[in-house]
């Protein structure tokens, strides 16, 4: 890449402000979803109803509510049984993350790669997330969830911006690094712009900030250490960090010596997790 981060960082935000380049909009399901369990008249049968709409999501709920990690007794067949078992908040926060899947398509090959691999990563934090929340914290599964499938949304319009700007797909590691770079900045203004609480709209920037010691444990330590785990024993810059140096760990109640997903229970309820979002 022949721009310094910066110069492209600068261009790139300019680009945003002037609407040359215009930041992603909530998919339309997951407006539709949202706005069903906001609104205070709706019951389960009408929150199912509208899941129902979309054949593909509606699937993954069920599978989440059929998982290991929810603890169900027989088997649901049917969103509305899905639903009472989990929750409308807990679909809904399901189903708007996983709408975000629409979202990374692209028309060259090399960010149509970077994008799939992007989505596949956050499935995986998004399920390692819900189940750390769930056994070590009193924070929402289905909360957590959602921040995992959303940390990297700032990447979007980082490669939308390559696809205008081909310079910036001659060289791919650059386009790693400066993804890396900004991801996190445009990530949080794409969550505040959809009206995402501020607990998750802060996670894009906050979750690799290893030095941060808020009062209590939330989501950005949370899918930090996901992050982290689902790294370990790889050649990216997260699978050499020490964990000892990282506080969330504490925050959480893991011991950083102690790879939970190597614990039989949680390995097993991860694997589960994961596998029912992808």
């Amino acid at each position: 890449m022949s721009l310094p981060i910066d110069e492209v960082r600068a261009e790139l935000i300019d680009a945003i402000q002037n609407n040359r380049i215009v930041l992603p909009t909530l998919p339309e399901v997951a407006l539709r979803i949202r706005d069903a369990a906001e609104n205070p008249d709706t019951d389960v049968a009408s929150f199912a109803k509208e899941l129902g709409f979309d054949a593909a999501i509606s699937a993954r709920v069920m599978r989440v509510a059929n998982s290991p990690l929810m603890r169900g007794g027989a088997k649901v067949t049917d969103v509305k049984a899905a639903t009472a078992r989990i929750g409308i908040q807990y679909a809904c926060n399901l189903a708007v993350g996983l709408a975000m899947e629409q979202m990374f398509q692209a028309t060259s090959d090399a960010v149509d790669e970077r994008m799939r691999q992007i989505w596949t990563h956050s499935t995986e934090v998004a399920g390692i997330s819900a189940v750390l929340a769930r056994n070590y914290t009193r924070l929402k599964p289905d909360q957590a969830t959602l921040a995992g499938l959303v940390h990297k949304i700032g990447a979007l319009p980082i490669l939308r911006f390559a696809e205008e700007d081909r310079n910036l797909l001659k060289d791919l590691h650059a386009l790693d690094a400066l993804i890396d770079a900004l991801h996190g900045e445009i990530g949080k203004l794409i969550l505040d712009t959809w009206g995402f609480p501020p607990e998750i709209a802060s996670v894009p920037v906050a979750y690799l900030d290893f030095a941060r010691k808020p009062p209590a444990v939330d989501f950005a330590d949370i899918v930090m250490v996901a992050n982290l785990q689902s790294y370990m024993g790889s050649d990216h810059p997260l699978g050499r960090v020490d964990w000892n140096t990282v506080s969330a760990f504490g925050r959480i109640g893991l011991d950083p010596n102690v790879n939970s997903m190597e614990v039989e229970d949680l390995s097993e309820a991860m694997a589960a997790s994961i596998a029912a979002l992808q």
